[in-house]
């Protein structure tokens, strides 16, 4: 009898112990294991995803998140790969900033299936099934377009002629490419007067985006404005423009999007003529969002970071403080 009373309360100790120091996500939920994130990276294509990049890794170390990063090199089936690893490796939640828009419902179907939340960086996906993700943390893109078509608007309010807008685009088929394009093009039409005479991909680099600028220079003769999809675009055009020995910011007006240090170094000298914010700046709310996911919050489904614009005079007033 005292045999089986032994055995009993050997057995009630063992149930004990492993409810309360189980592994696993229900445990992760209830604060006692560390959360894992899957973070798949578009690349290091420019100053702005360098500093996002920083702002993830860095944030993920203060939330006490084992953060597994990737970077994609700017090659979509370099995501997918990660993501299936991640999945494969049984990840809490799963992060990533897509390459393109499109072709994104098999892996993400792959993660829902093994249970993992889904959260999207900076860009969308374009699926029509939107249970595939949790939520999206990002800047509103066709929101950017327009503010830069707005002052654009503005600045060419006493223009006699037409002006000749060249676009030096992202990354062909991404969300803020696509979205940037869109918001521009729409706001620009409360002046008939300004007219896009070229559009073309610099793939948001700075090399691409003097390689694109040099070929708009030989093929157009008279170009006014530049509308570059972010800022090392527009520093690339502005290395072609002096070669040309024309002055940008004068002879060229440049029309940029991200706001990155070195950007607004060349919107306070005023080579670059206006800059639209979009901050990279996304670790903390990443984070914040991922720990409510996992915990099982309601979240919103669209969740748009706040920005601003900036003029040269507004970009000498801050530059100095500028973290990225």
């Amino acid at each position: 009898m005292f045999k089986k009373s032994l055995i009993a309360v050997a057995a009630a100790s063992m149930l004990t112990l492993t409810a309360c120091g189980g592994t696993g996500s229900a445990a992760g939920n209830a604060g006692t294991d560390k959360i894992t994130m899957g973070f798949a990276q578009v690349g290091a294509e420019s100053g702005w995803r360098t500093a996002n990049t920083k702002s993830v890794q860095e944030s993920a170390k203060k939330a006490g998140v084992d953060l597994k990063f990737s970077d994609a090199q700017q090659k979509q089936e370099n995501q997918i790969k990660a993501i299936r690893s991640y999945i494969q490796q049984k990840v809490d939640v799963i992060a990533f900033s897509p390459v393109v828009e499109s072709g994104w419902d098999t892996v993400l179907k792959e993660a829902k299936t093994a249970k993992i939340p889904v959260i999207l960086t900076d860009r969308a996906v374009d699926s029509s099934d939107k249970t595939l993700y949790k939520t999206f943390l990002g800047s509103d893109f066709v929101e950017e377009g327009k503010k830069a078509g707005a002052w654009l608007v503005e600045d060419s309010k006493a223009a006699s002629d037409t002006v000749n807008i060249v676009e030096i685009q992202g990354t062909t088929g991404s969300a803020p490419a696509n979205d940037r394009k869109e918001g521009f093009e729409e706001a620009i039409k409360a002046n008939p007067k300004l007219k896009i005479i070229a559009s073309q991909s610099g793939d948001f680099t700075r090399s691409g985006g003097k390689q694109v600028m040099e070929a708009f220079l030989k093929n157009n003769p008279d170009i006014d404005v530049v509308f570059a999809h972010n800022d090392d675009e527009g520093l690339g055009a502005i290395e072609a423009i002096e070669a040309a020995g024309k002055v940008p910011g004068k002879d060229i007006k440049i029309v940029t999007i991200d706001a990155v240090k070195d950007g607004m170094t060349a919107l306070s000298n005023g080579k670059i003529n206006y800059i639209v914010e979009c901050s990279p700046m996304l670790g903390d709310q990443l984070m914040d969002l991922a720990k409510k996911v996992i915990a099982g919050e309601t979240v919103p489904e669209r969740v748009v970071t706040e920005e601003t614009t900036f003029t040269q005079e507004q970009a000498k007033q801050v530059l100095a403080s500028r973290p990225y």
